[in-house]
């Protein structure tokens, strides 16, 4: 430790204690660490749980494997050389380091910006979104298209700069991009994986809200009353349980638990209305469509929320990096301190991760896929109590 800790003060321009630097070399596998449990979960709920694998989870899926490989093998190669401030791995780990880097950072910004494409889509269209829900063709070009665009936007300079400039400006001991103080490639990289993004996902966000704004004055102006047709209506009886009565309160339950709880068999053991009323309780309902819509606007409202949640997170962790990017390239590094441009650094890989923390958050299938996975014996119906009850089935 004592000559990691020397090494590091020769090499590295931010000087801390030695106590300073463990709690730094903790902290940053501590976020590795999570980083691939958390994306490893949402992968395995994806594999065992088949009520995730529709049409908008399979984007939520694509941006989880970037993220678990940006905690199984940017940050862990990174931790030393951000320690000693020295690349100690050559010259060929350092290409694919900034290739693999650069990759799945902007495949990530890209799955986000499909993801709120897709709640776009299914809040605003939700007829013909239904109606491709089936198909898994689609969204799979759509991932591996991001996939594409993703290599594209910066791979090829990382790999190809120097030869095309003729010499390397990177010392043989560090490892950064050829491209890393030139403010004009940078301007236009950043736009294109960040302003635009964030403006693109802007405004799927404000058109869903103003979607859903509009709905909502619909819904509580439109009159819900009972119509002459197009109405569903059940006699409810209630019958109370031998020794016992039953309190007029449950008679009065909402529609929407009796339709929960309305069987047929039940309903043909109803008495007839010539019986007695103190033997059965009976009661009325119309149950307008009008419903249908205000039930949509509560789901389309939850997707609005949980998007702009991800989408915040998003924006709040890489505004800070893709404006001090266009700065330091533009006063050429001389402007911007190094503990800085590291902090900002950091928060790109703190949205990895924060995302999987955001699934269950937001999604409630996400979350009970979690639960099953890490507490599997609450949803496992014990043998003996299932065995018992079906004997005292067939013993009626």
């Amino acid at each position: 430790m004592i000559e990691f800790l020397q090494l590091w003060n020769t090499h590295s321009s931010l000087q801390f204690s030695l106590g300073v630097l463990v709690l730094l070399a903790f902290l940053m596998v501590l976020l590795a660490l999570v980083t691939i449990l958390g994306n490893a979960l949402v992968i395995l709920a994806f594999i065992t749980d088949g009520s995730l694998r529709h049409r908008s989870n399979y984007y939520f899926l694509n941006l989880a494997i970037s993220d678990f490989a940006v905690g199984a093998f940017c940050i862990p190669l990174y931790i030393p050389y951000a320690l000693t401030g020295t690349w100690h791995l050559g010259r060929g780990l350092c290409k694919t380091w900034l290739v693999m880097d650069y990759l799945l950072c902007t495949a990530s910004v890209f799955n986000i910006v499909l993801i709120s494409y897709d709640r776009f889509l299914s809040v605003t269209k939700a007829v013909s979104y239904r109606a491709q829900q089936g198909t898994t063709s689609n969204p799979v070009i759509k991932m591996v298209a991001i996939w594409v665009f993703a290599f594209l936007l910066y791979c090829p300079a990382v790999l190809f700069w120097e030869h095309v400039a003729g010499h390397s400006v990177v010392p043989a001991d560090q490892c950064y991009a050829e491209f890393f103080n030139n403010w004009l490639f940078l301007l236009c990289a950043s736009t294109l994986e960040f302003f635009v993004p964030l403006l693109v996902v802007t405004y799927f966000n404000v058109h869903i809200f103003h979607n859903i704004q509009r709905r909502q004055w619909r819904v509580s102006t439109q009159d819900c009353k009972r119509p002459r047709t197009s109405s569903l209506s059940w006699r409810s009886c209630l019958l109370p349980s031998p020794g016992a009565s039953s309190p007029p309160s449950e008679a009065e339950d909402s529609v929407s638990s009796l339709t929960r709880s309305w069987k047929p068999a039940v309903m043909a053991n109803c008495p007839s209305p010539t019986q007695n009323s103190s033997t059965a309780l009976k009661k009325d309902f119309s149950v307008s469509f009008c419903s249908r819509p205000g039930a949509k606007l509560q789901q389309d409202k939850k997707i609005a929320k949980s998007l702009a949640i991800i989408v915040c997170v998003f924006a709040i962790c890489w505004a800070p990096y893709s404006l001090l990017m266009i700065i330091r390239g533009v006063c050429q590094g001389e402007c911007i301190h190094k503990s800085l441009y590291e902090i900002t650094f950091w928060l790109l890989w703190l949205n990895s991760f924060l995302n999987p923390f955001l699934y269950p958050l937001c999604h409630v299938k996400f979350r009970m896929a979690f639960m099953k996975i890490l507490c599997p014996q609450k949803f496992i119906v014990p043998c003996s109590h299932h065995n018992s009850h079906s004997e005292k089935h067939a013993s009626e």
